[in-house]
């Protein structure tokens, strides 16, 4: 009886901290204070919801997935978040019980933060994966069974050890990566229209119909991207063809060079283009660290292949549905966090049998 009433409140928790994560996903890539407005709010008319329509699960249930204010339709991710969260509760207290069960609901609750944001915003909060990284470390210090040991200095060495090895590895992919593919070139024989543009703090390149962000474009302050134009002009005022070189604050052209801010509209027309580009965003290096300090090195190990495999299909089957066959920027951070959570539900034990393989002797 005493285990049926747990398992209720793993669950009730579950979507109470669903509610909370939703916060997150919303504010943290916003740059919203998570303490100011205390309450939730419409996304549309910013009203702030009252708490007999914030009750998790229910009310967007009962709302039909709109305000009840404007109107304006809740996103459905809401609702998945609450209910993803209240499972994985559940799964964690079914599995491990005290005292793990209550450090495997934060270390969920911090892939299900990374895994929307990434998700809308291919970017993964310095709040996810380096303070991640820093309470997998010292949580392991506190309840070493984390790691398979009674040693609080054995667990710390494991946790650290599992962070260095993640981030060493994925770090090893990027730079890797960027020497072997780190220039993507598109040619336009007959040309192409394209204008450079800044509105405020914000800048865009618009090529054709295609509009590019000045900030995804650039990962690194030595990232260079150059255009090959046979006519281009700046603030109305015509240059002479050939190739323009940019940097994300500043722009080469015929020996000289102009500080971006000081410009406000750059168009032309462009044969070529080489764009710089990352094998994967640095923020899932640094997620990967926090999975080990949480995890242990053997769980890096299996999520880094486990997640290129997921990766692997789920871009293939983007590729066969999408109807633009060109492909699309895919975030690797879900997978990372798919990965992740299979070790915690059983992938120690796939990973035991596998390694197992090679232990046995034909004779």
């Amino acid at each position: 009886m005493r285990e049926d009433v747990l398992a209720v409140f793993a669950v009730v928790l579950g979507a109470i901290v669903g509610s909370f994560l939703n916060a997150c996903i919303h504010r943290m890539p916003r740059n919203i204070s998570l303490g100011n407005p205390k309450r939730s709010f419409c996304p549309a008319c910013n009203k702030s919801i009252p708490w007999y329509e914030n009750l998790p699960l229910v009310s967007w249930l009962v709302l039909r997935g709109k305000c009840s204010s404007c109107h304006a339709k809740i996103s459905p991710r809401y609702f998945l978040v609450e209910l993803l969260t209240a499972g994985l509760f559940f799964a964690a207290w079914w599995v491990y019980h005290l005292p793990l069960a209550p450090v495997y609901w934060l270390f969920l609750s911090l892939l299900i933060v990374a895994t929307f944001i990434d998700i809308e915003h291919f970017i993964i909060p310095d709040e996810i994966t380096w303070g991640g990284t820093i309470a997998g470390v010292v949580l392991s210090v506190l309840l070493p069974q984390m790691m398979q040991t009674d040693s609080r200095w054995q667990a710390a060495g494991l946790s650290v050890a599992g962070a260095a090895l993640g981030f060493g590895l994925l770090w090893l992919v990027v730079e890797g990566g960027k020497l072997a593919f780190g220039k993507k070139k598109h040619h336009f024989p007959e040309g192409s229209v394209f204008e450079w543009k800044r509105d405020g703090d914000r800048a865009d390149l618009t090529i054709g119909e295609e509009v590019l962000r000045w900030e995804d474009i650039f990962s690194r302050e030595t990232d260079e991207m150059s255009l090959q134009c046979s006519a281009w002009e700046i603030e109305g005022k015509s240059s002479e063809p050939g190739t323009i070189r940019f940097r994300y604050d500043r722009l080469f052209h015929s020996g000289t060079e102009t500080p971006l801010d000081s410009i406000l509209t750059l168009r032309g027309t462009l044969t070529t283009i080489t764009i710089p580009r990352e094998a994967m965003g640095f923020g899932d290096v640094k997620f990967i660290a926090a999975i080990g300090a949480f995890l242990g090195w053997q769980a890096v190990l299996f999520t880094i292949f486990a997640s290129s495999i997921i990766g692997c299909v789920a871009g293939l089957a983007g590729i066969f549905l999408a109807r633009d066959k060109s492909g699309s920027r895919i975030p690797f951070g879900p997978f990372l966090a798919v990965a992740a959570a299979w070790w915690l539900f059983g992938g120690d034990k796939l990973f035991a049998w596998y390694f197992s393989l090679f232990d046995r002797s034909p004779y």
